[in-house]
């Protein structure tokens, strides 16, 4: 109709009418609140209501168009393709060859109405005959096309879901690593860190969130010639290599570092990106530390089974020496020899303790009389404790009993019997010797959300212990006595961990 205006043709008032009709129809549908709010992600189908109302009026105009069209020469067969497309891509394919035969019997209807006018029949139906037939293979066609595509695309949307879950998990895994993990470039920029490596980078707390720059900051040179020299040497680029970062408040840092490259597509040059690893060296030394105690471990634990043996015939032979002993010399010497196998009887004991190995559930025993059991025998070894009174025992934490009320605890007794001993034993040997100079306490304590716990606590007034044997205080076989195995304390922690204690 545009055209024609523009051309300066006549105009059929009728073809006007039903041209500004359709135009009104169209602005209306889009200005309808209702389909003016977005569609559902992934939906691609047409509802039977938007059918009726975009395919039907569609068809509707073009067929109204074409039976009163008089000479303006309106191309119907390539206006009924619009709806049969739009059907085949949106709509299931029934629908779209339902949509093709209405738009063929649009087609052959105008064909009959034009041959009766122009008495030649055979010639209208013709056209409209192969007009209807394309548009069945049309529908056809692009209705196999659109599914193909849907289902593309909802095999590419699982894809991506899988991904951007992939995605969450190996950002979940690499922001609990306890390692740092770092992607940087050439420029010394830093697109992501993980926490560790943050926290590695700071002397204080964490550095900024990624992306920052490594260039610039004096703490981290070491670092940026490091990438610099990897970048350079990529016959070493894999290696570990070790750097120390020095902060502003002059406090040091050695890290571990390992560089990974990515290829690129021709899987010869390197890309532009590298992943650094980082590690406190005393953490890698802590690890090792522990790898090589545990292999002593195992090893100390079958030596310990092998003595138990030439132990123990030492012991009965000793014996039968020390009964024909008669000289001072030979009962000294027999009484030596015994005090040194009740020594290693418990360096032997004490390695079997905290071997590894499968043992039975432990019981739940009542606290307050396996403290008095305990504490009775300890003070019978240690006369003179009991003569300074030494000891005090504090129970008032505990439930009275006087109500029916035991605190119960899950320990083996004998491992209780032993830590409970060795601490004591500690408090003596380092207490001041004056009366009340070593406390044992005990008490039940409530813990929110838990079930509640009891806390036993041996302490003494003797010296307070220095940072650096507090530090290797648990560690196996440290000591500050001469004569001492440095195995007490160690074993005591072994044995509350084994039993959930602390």
């Amino acid at each position: 109709v545009v055209g024609s205006a523009l051309m300066a043709r006549s105009i059929n008032p009728e073809v006007l009418v039903v041209a500004v009709a359709y135009a009104a129809l169209s602005l209306l549908w889009w200005w309808w609140p209702s389909e003016r709010r977005p569609a559902s992600h992934g939906e691609l189908m047409l509802s039977p209501r938007q059918a009726l109302a975009t395919v039907g009026i569609d068809m509707a105009s073009f067929a109204i168009l074409s039976f009163v069209d008089r000479g303006f020469n309106v191309n119907t067969a390539a206006l009924m393709a619009l709806p049969v497309l739009m059907t085949a891509v949106l709509m299931p394919r029934f629908m779209a060859l339902a949509v093709a035969a209405a738009a063929t019997l649009i087609l052959l209807g105008g064909a009959v109405i034009e041959g009766m006018l122009k008495t030649n029949l055979t010639a209208s139906l013709t056209p409209a005959g192969l007009t209807g037939f394309g548009l069945f293979t049309v529908a056809l066609l692009v209705s196999e096309l659109s599914s193909r595509l849907a289902r593309e695309q909802r095999s590419a949307r699982g894809n991506m879901e899988l991904a951007r879950q992939q995605a969450q998990l190996n950002r979940l895994v690499i922001e609990e690593m306890p390692e740092g993990v770092m992607a940087i470039d050439r420029q010394g920029r830093v697109r992501t860190a993980n926490p560790s490596a943050r926290r590695l980078l700071s002397a204080h707390g964490q550095t900024p969130a990624a992306p920052f720059q490594l260039r610039g900051v004096p703490a981290w040179e070491p670092l940026v010639s490091a990438i610099e020299k990897a970048f350079t040497s990529p016959l070493r680029r894999d290696e570990s290599r070790e750097i120390q970062l020095t902060f502003d408040d002059h406090t040091r840092r050695v890290l571990r570092m390992r560089l990974k490259f990515t290829r690129g597509r021709d899987l010869q040059n390197l890309d532009d990106v590298c992943v650094m690893f980082l590690e406190d060296l005393r953490t890698v030394q802590g690890r090792i530390r522990q790898d090589k105690l545990a292999a002593m471990g195992r090893m100390s634990a079958g030596i310990a089974h092998e003595i138990r043996n030439p132990l123990a015939a030492i012991a009965q032979a000793n014996e039968l020496m020390a009964e024909d002993a008669r000289t001072p010399e030979q009962q000294t010497l027999t009484a030596m020899v015994a005090d040194n196998v009740e020594r290693l009887k418990r360096i032997v004991d004490d390695i079997l303790a905290v071997a590894p190995g499968a043992r039975p559930a432990a019981p739940a025993i009542d606290l307050e009389r396996m403290l008095k059991s305990v504490i009775d025998d300890w003070l019978r070894l240690n006369p003179d404790a009991q003569q300074a009174s030494l000891l005090t025992v504090d129970t008032r934490g505990l439930p009275p009993r006087e109500l029916g009320s035991v605190a119960s605890v899950v320990f083996e007794p004998e491992h209780l019997r032993r830590v409970l001993v060795n601490l004591m034993d500690n408090a003596l040997r380092h207490g001041s010797g004056q009366a009340g100079a070593i406390v044992v306490s005990a008490q039940v304590l409530s813990v929110s959300d838990h079930a509640p716990q009891a806390m036993v606590s041996v302490r003494s007034d003797g010296p307070v212990i220095d940072g650096d044997t507090e530090r290797s205080l648990f560690e196996p076989f440290f000591s500050t006595r001469s004569r001492g195995t440095g195995l007490g304390l160690y074993i005591c922690r072994e044995l509350c961990e084994r039993h959930g204690a602390s």
